[in-house]
């Protein structure tokens, strides 16, 4: 992928951050002019400028007191906020605990009509279980430096799951074959994790491919972990951080970018084989 992930939520900051220019010049006051009357400095003035630092409420509120737009103030704010929004760190995400961030995307799931989703070295969050995402959570929160409350996260991501039963919707997920291999937790784990894949991969709504470790001549390299949410939304995890891709032209990549993986992935009978080669290999 040429484009970076999380060049949505910067195209926004410089979208707020140019209404601020716009706001300054229309009302013909220089950046050194502008900082004396907010009362900060004039570097001050060029990050903002420059959307190298993202506004505050209160920066807002004087730099259009400043230039004498008062009456934007409320909407440069809502702008500014979604902007941040598309970019959440995960530390800061998670601090009310990891049980509430599983529980905050339920309405989300049930509004979404189609899900595709990549994950290169992970078993998608819908079919994990709950020994299985207690383990990856409890990793999460330990490398987060955030209270570990995996067991009820665990519990409430496998409620969440419950979405793949559930009419109206469909679920097209690829993975690597490494992801049968990387073990999380121990074998009985593994093995329970692996064998509900097998189950779920079953499942009328569930497309699910594996790309084989054997491919020759990929026509794409593994990429990051991606959701697309309908046509409307991509997901990005990164290990810092989650970012909202928003813009039509980057879903459009990652949207080719998924129908490149799933040419390569095998489904049906061969998915299944892969499956089974890995539980025998447990041991």
């Amino acid at each position: 992928m040429s484009t970076s992930p999380s060049s949505s939520a910067q195209s926004a900051r410089e979208r707020v951050a140019q209404r601020l220019r716009d706001l300054r010049a229309d009302a013909g006051i220089t950046g050194s002019e502008l900082a004396e009357r907010c009362g900060w400095t004039h570097p001050k003035t060029s990050r903002l400028e420059n959307a190298r630092t993202p506004p505050t409420p209160d920066d807002i509120r004087r730099w259009c007191a400043a230039c004498g737009a008062d009456d934007q103030v409320a909407d440069i704010i809502a702008e500014s906020r979604d902007a941040e929004s598309l970019y959440v760190e995960w530390r800061r995400k998670a601090r009310a605990g990891l049980k509430r961030l599983q529980d905050s995307n339920v309405g989300f799931y049930r509004s979404t009509e189609l899900f595709r989703i990549y994950s290169p070295t992970l078993v998608p969050g819908l079919l994990q279980t709950e020994g299985y995402a207690q383990t990856l959570l409890s990793a999460n929160a330990r490398l987060l430096g955030i209270p570990d409350d995996s067991d009820a996260a665990a519990a409430a991501r496998v409620e969440r799951s419950k979405v793949i039963h559930e009419p109206g919707h469909r679920f097209v997920m690829l993975i690597e074959e490494g992801v049968l291999r990387y073990r999380l937790g121990d074998a009985d784990t593994m093995a329970a994790q692996l064998g509900y894949l097998l189950t779920a991969g079953a499942l009328p709504s569930v497309s699910l491919g594996i790309i084989p470790s054997s491919t020759r001549e990929r026509v794409l390299g593994p990429q990051e972990l991606f959701h697309v949410y309908d046509d409307t939304l991509v997901s990005v995890e990164l290990l810092s951080a989650r970012v909202r891709v928003t813009q039509p032209s980057e879903i459009a990549l990652y949207m080719e970018a998924f129908e490149q993986l799933r040419s390569m992935a095998v489904y049906g009978a061969d998915a299944r084989g892969l499956i089974v080669k890995a539980i025998d290999a447990l041991g």
